[in-house]
């Protein structure tokens, strides 16, 4: 908190909310929750999924969801009281002085409207800024946001950018109004490490310059260390323990906080997977790509007009676990699309069981289809809205297995169970379930079909720690008991690193680093691995600023990724890159032990001597003198 700020902003004093059953019984959902917030901080609220955290996060716009409603207390915007101010004067306060930035970027955009529209609509709405001011503080906000093409993205379309692009989009949407007080819903959720960091040092700057303030809303307690002021740790709509986020993580009191801090992820590192039994081995993958390039807008002359994975190989063994990492838009669910039969590629095949697939799902055999499962990243999206959740996981039993009526909800009742959700949820929407419920609702319909293959795409990421875990290991059994095979896309290194067999990291569509996990999180890595394993945050207040400290030094993170035929596309933002030979020339494969494989112009040895140059780097002794490493390279 800023040490001139004592002013409060929000007060929340003892807020219930309550829900009313068919027999019309009062369900207390948050049952007297109280907490302060100062101008000039930023508040946690932690806790498991279902915890309460975005209900009251929520409360403070004077919102609740449908079939809920408010049965006491007050909430306190700069004195006055939300619950009980008049419609219009809530829809002022909201658009002036408070800003709401959601956990799914997807469910938030308008896909017919220009991302600058959307982006600026809010600021020029409510006459706190003009078009024009707008347009510029947007601009200035996409800069800040490391944005691709920042003074062109506004003109795109939200389904013309990445997830993670989006998201951070969603962050200038909530930023450009410069509000009084941010509702932040797992702002961090969609993004990968790195890009994490720059939003976390954005969100960071503009609440403790501007004198607002945050409640930021989050299961990820490693980011609540770099951001957070003050946490409340919630369980079941109700306050645990609330302090400093010194005291809270440091010297947690209540057994709950605790019980948290010891499901945070660990850093990623060489043995933490599980060992795969040798009963379900074949000599052949159960899936590959060969030489694959694809992309999106049509072929020209056998290339995509717009090119996002390039001569990709990836192969997944029968009962293993292929952990794909990289940065948002490094080709990471277009590379599950192709596998999936969403996208056919301009190049390359893909082999199911060592028998080739046709490019497109039309073209692709109804057992083939049921092979391949796909688990999509935004749940939001995924799940049909007007669908009872019984008819969304009941649809592929029928499907692909012909079950009908009481077999059909015996089985239904039975995967509900596999991911941890009561039967009874099979006759609840997916509005009426939390964030965590959906996405295990997403994992149930494609386990339904009983595939060979499953393409998780960020299938963790809006679980808290705890519920993510115990996914991680109810994947686990089932591929130790079915011999299922797992495509596991992930921007949480650590979640890969201790459920991955194979570990495959890609940057701008190439692959630059793949094989056993326990090779590629040891040393020697790929610059850009490097980067990737430096960049987890960590449970610890101020390795944010000594991370972003250190990076600097150590990498040109200010520097946009750069999609490019030839030439090594990490060039840009290499401490490593070889001046005339990096930018110009397609790297070489180098082959280590067990199949691990590295691509760069750097050999083996000099990869190791970089290693301990770097290592001295982020530890702030000394520069890389990068002209001894490229002599003779």
């Amino acid at each position: 908190m800023n040490e001139n700020t004592t002013e409060k902003l929000l007060e929340v004093k003892d807020l219930r909310i309550s829900a009313y059953n068919d027999e019309k019984q009062e369900i207390p959902i948050v049952k007297g929750v109280t907490f302060d917030i100062y101008k000039g901080q930023v508040v946690a609220l932690i806790g498991e999924s279902g915890s309460g955290k975005t209900t009251i996060s929520l409360a403070s716009l004077s919102y609740t969801k449908p079939g809920l409603e408010f049965t006491g207390g007050q909430v306190l915007l700069n004195g006055e009281d939300m619950l009980t101010a008049p419609p219009l004067r809530k829809r002022e306060i909201r658009g002036a002085n408070a800003a709401y930035l959601a956990q799914s970027a997807a469910a938030t955009f308008n896909p017919a409207i220009t991302i600058g529209e959307q982006v600026t609509e809010s600021a020029v709405l409510h006459g706190i800024l003009s078009q024009e001011e707008a347009n510029k503080r947007a601009v200035e906000l996409y800069y800040a946001l490391e944005l691709p093409d920042p003074d062109r993205i506004g003109f795109r379309y939200p389904h013309q950018v990445s997830g993670g692009q989006l998201q951070r989009l969603m962050a200038a949407m909530a930023l450009c109004g410069k509000p009084d007080l941010m509702v932040l819903d797992e702002p961090t959720t969609a993004l990968d490490v790195t890009t994490q960091i720059e939003v976390l040092k954005a969100f960071k700057k503009v609440i403790h310059e501007e004198n607002s303030a945050a409640i930021y809303v989050t299961h990820d307690l490693a980011v609540v260390a770099q951001i957070a002021d003050y946490i409340v740790v919630l369980y079941s709509g109700e306050i645990m323990e609330q302090g400093t986020a010194e005291q809270i993580i440091n010297n947690p009191t209540h057994a709950y906080t605790r019980r948290l801090m010891e499901a945070v992820r660990p850093k990623p590192a060489a043995g933490l997977g599980t060992a795969v039994g040798a009963e379900h081995t074949r000599d052949i993958p159960a899936l590959a790509v060969k030489e694959m390039t694809a992309g999106y807008g049509g072929i020209i002359n056998g290339e995509p007009a717009v090119t996002i994975l390039r001569d990709i190989n990836v192969a997944v063994d029968n009962a293993h676990v292929v952990g794909v990492i990289g940065e948002s838009g490094c080709g990471k669910s277009t590379l599950a699309r192709v596998m999936a039969g969403l996208l056919p590629p301009a190049r390359g095949d893909v082999e199911l069981e060592g028998v080739k697939l046709a490019g497109g799902l039309q073209e692709r055999k109804l057992s083939e289809l049921q092979k391949v499962q796909f688990v999509f990243q935004m749940a939001d999206t995924a799940l049909n809205p007007k669908q009872l959740i019984g008819n969304i996981i009941g649809r592929p039993l029928e499907f692909y297995h012909g079950l009908r009526g009481k077999e059909k909800h015996a089985k239904v009742s039975e995967i509900l169970k596999m991911v941890e959700l009561p039967p009874e949820f099979a006759n609840r929407y997916p509005m009426e379930l939390s964030g965590g419920q959906k996405q295990r609702i997403n994992l149930a319909r494609s386990l339904a079909a009983n595939p060979e293959v499953m393409l998780c795409d960020e299938v963790t990421s809006a679980l808290d720690s705890i519920v993510g875990a115990n996914v991680i290991k109810l994947l686990t059994a089932l591929r130790d008991k079915t011999g299922v095979s797992f495509v596991f896309i992930s921007h949480d290194l650590s979640t890969v690193a201790s459920f991955a067999d194979e570990i495959v990291v890609l940057y701008a569509g190439r692959v630059v680093e793949q094989g056993p996990a326990d090779e590629v999180l040891e040393p020697p890595f790929h610059p850009y691995t490097r980067l990737l394993i430096s960049s987890v945050p960590e449970l610890r207040i101020g390795w944010l600023e000594d991370t972003m400290q250190k990076r600097e030094m150590a990498v040109g993170i200010a520097k946009s990724v750069e999609i490019k035929a030839t030439g090594c596309p990490f060039y840009n933002r290499c401490p490593l890159g070889i001046d005339g030979t990096c930018e110009q020339k397609t790297p070489p494969i180098r082959t280590l032990e067990n199949g691990h494989q590295i691509t760069c112009h750097l050999t083996v040895d000099q990869l190791t001597e970089a290693e301990q140059h770097t290592q001295k780097i982020l530890h702030g002794f000394e520069k890389l003198e990068d002209k001894s490493l490229n002599a003779g390279a």
